[in-house]
């Protein structure tokens, strides 16, 4: 796939519904071969896209029992990684559904989601946040580019009250939640805090401080990183993932800390796990530990490749005649845009998958 494909020619092949390695060149057959496999790669995302847009509600968000807001951020996270824009490409109107969706679920306080029905609510804020913060980076209208960084600055305020004693997160805000915290809403909140970071959002950097000393708290001897810093136990490869991530989006690439989580993972999670060694979150894992390999990838674009290669096959294998994905019990809008914003990850338009 070409590196960093421009926006503006991605979005013409894709509304011309052409692949977008029919932008890479090859004249040797081991190139035709692989121009084959990235074209059925490309064609199954494309599959995945359309099966998105076309499921999604007048209202803005899909028809998903569980988490609707999460859901609807998530899935318009793999909308905007397409290229689309609320202004431009095939996909724009569903983006700006997404939007004024999220922009309903705002509340005084500056939380993004619905605390009356949802139990776990910081998972859309942190999804929603990284969402409305990849749309201000492309939004051309002044008064919407004002009500983004009104909305933003107000939830990045909540999702630092919200911020245990330990400085992680939980499922819900600290004084809502006993001060209880967990790694998997930590990552949320630390990526959607970069996200909103790179927008131009002032987030204050005490807070992403003791994030970060929360996650090396929550280390193993093995390099594992354990569910909480108040039930520890045997790494989970998971959580271990999802927490480079958030070390990585909170500016730290190297370090004894994360080389002993990324030996741990590539231990556990590099040659594909099965959804039983995943403990049944295979696309909540995949969806972090591919982001690390694919940041690594810029240091070694092989070690990337060849682990794609494995990913995205596995994916496309799965995928179902109608374009979406489901594997999960939360259902398919969450399982299928895990999947797209895999299979996305090199078009590189999304800083906050960026090194």
């Amino acid at each position: 796939m070409t590196e960093n494909l421009n926006r503006r020619t991605a979005l013409r092949w894709i509304a011309a519904g052409l692949p977008l390695a029919a932008g890479v060149a090859g004249n040797s057959s081991l190139a035709a071969a692989d121009n084959v496999l990235r074209t059925n790669w490309l064609t199954s995302t494309r599959k995945g896209l359309d099966w998105v847009a076309r499921t999604q509600t007048r209202m803005g968000h899909w028809a998903s029992q569980a988490y609707p807001t999460a859901m609807a951020a998530l899935a318009g996270t793999a909308l905007i990684s397409s290229g689309s824009t609320t202004t431009q490409g095939p996909y724009a109107k569903n983006i700006r559904r997404v939007t004024d969706f999220i922009y309903s679920k705002r509340r005084d306080n500056g939380l993004i989601g619905d605390p009356l029905t949802d139990n776990r609510y910081t998972y859309g804020h942190g999804f929603s946040m990284l969402f409305l913060s990849q749309v201000l980076g492309e939004e051309e209208d002044e008064d919407r580019r004002e009500e983004l960084i009104n909305t933003l600055t107000k939830a990045v305020e909540f999702t630092v009250a919200a911020q245990t004693t330990s400085g992680g997160w939980g499922y819900v805000s600290a004084k809502d939640g006993n001060d209880f915290d967990e790694g998997s809403t930590t990552i949320t909140q630390v990526q959607g805090l970069r996200g909103c970071r790179n927008a131009g959002i002032v987030v204050p950097s005490e807070v992403v401080e003791r994030a970060k000393q929360y996650i090396y708290g929550c280390q193993n001897p093995d390099g594992g990183i354990s569910y909480s810093s108040k039930n520890r136990g045997t790494s989970r490869p998971a959580i271990t993932a999802a927490s480079i991530c958030c070390l990585q989006n909170a500016g730290e690439y190297g370090g004894d800390v994360v080389d002993k989580m990324i030996a741990y993972c590539k231990d556990n999670l590099h040659q594909i796990q099965t959804q039983q060694q995943a403990f049944s979150h295979w696309h909540y894992t995949y969806l972090y530990y591919a982001q690390v390999v694919y940041r690594e990838g810029f240091r070694d674009r092989e070690f990337w490749e060849t682990f794609r290669d494995r990913l995205y096959s596995e994916i496309v294998r799965k995928q179902r005649n109608d374009g979406a994905w489901d594997d999960s019990t939360v259902g398919p809008i969450y399982v299928t845009s895990c999947n797209l914003i895999m299979m996305q990850l090199d078009y590189g338009f999304l800083p906050i998958y960026q090194r």
